[in-house]
């Protein structure tokens, strides 16, 4: 075979990403040069909670469509947190979470337009919920410094609450009882700032996930229904962010 027929050859081989007979060449590897320190070390424990609790009264108060309005209302949440960096800067561990809401409406008027106009009164609604998530978290480093850094959260959620809702009065007083069960898992990219060697500012926002709801309701103790949602979730959900404080020791 000629030096001229070999070489175009070895074109046609080289062309259709084959190692050719004739020629023979070296492969690097490539590196993206992405220095990482250890921004969590290995053992240790991260730990925090939460409390929230809101309450709000009106009386008389106008809201846009709602006139006349005369009720109160409050939330309660707590939420403790347990992890451990079983290596350098990935860490295991869970989260549980209570809350509990409850809404009175004494009176409203709903008035939509200037001779549309509907009349709420004794509404009563109570809510408690409870959740447990398992979560995996890998920390990244912004270049050398080890007080700001990014992480990512793997969740997987499973809770479960009941609900009351109630209207009217006498004979015409109502009720619908609920029970539900809820599944997610989720992916949680966030933000940590160490405020000194043992607390941080943590925010995330939710950005995939996949929920499932299963709910059973039964009204007036007489009808019973029950419902199941799901959703899948690709976009940053605003509504999402969570704000909290943990210690590193």
């Amino acid at each position: 075979m000629t030096n001229r027929l070999k070489t175009f050859v070895a074109l046609i081989i080289a062309c259709l990403g084959l190692t050719s007979p004739f020629h023979a060449t070296a492969q690097e590897q490539f590196s993206r040069d992405i220095e990482q320190i250890s921004f969590v070390p290995k053992g240790q424990w991260i730990g925090g909670v939460s409390v929230s609790y809101s309450q709000s009264d009106q009386t008389n108060y106008q809201f846009l469509i709602f006139e006349n309005l005369s009720g109160d209302t409050y939330t309660f949440k707590v939420s403790p947190m347990l992890m451990f960096a079983f290596k350098d800067n990935l860490a295991a561990g869970g989260r549980f979470a209570y809350s509990r809401s409850r809404t009175q409406l004494n009176s409203a008027d709903v008035v939509l337009a200037s001779d549309t106009e509907y009349n709420v009164e004794n509404l009563y609604s109570i809510t408690h919920s409870y959740t447990g998530t398992g979560a995996f978290r890998q920390y990244l480093s912004l270049g050398s410094s080890t007080r700001f850094g990014l992480f990512n959260e793997v969740q997987l959620q499973i809770g479960g609450g009941q609900s009351k809702i109630c209207s009217g009065a006498g004979d015409d007083f109502t009720g619908t009882y609920s029970r539900n069960f809820q599944l997610n898992v989720g992916l949680a990219p966030g933000l940590i700032v160490f405020l000194s060697n043992y607390s941080a500012l943590e925010v995330n926002v939710g950005v995939l996930g996949f929920n499932y709801t299963n709910s059973k309701l039964t009204t007036d103790q007489i009808y019973v229904a029950n419902m199941k949602t799901s959703s899948a979730n690709f976009k940053i959900n605003l509504f999402s962010i969570t704000f909290g404080v943990a210690f590193y020791i």
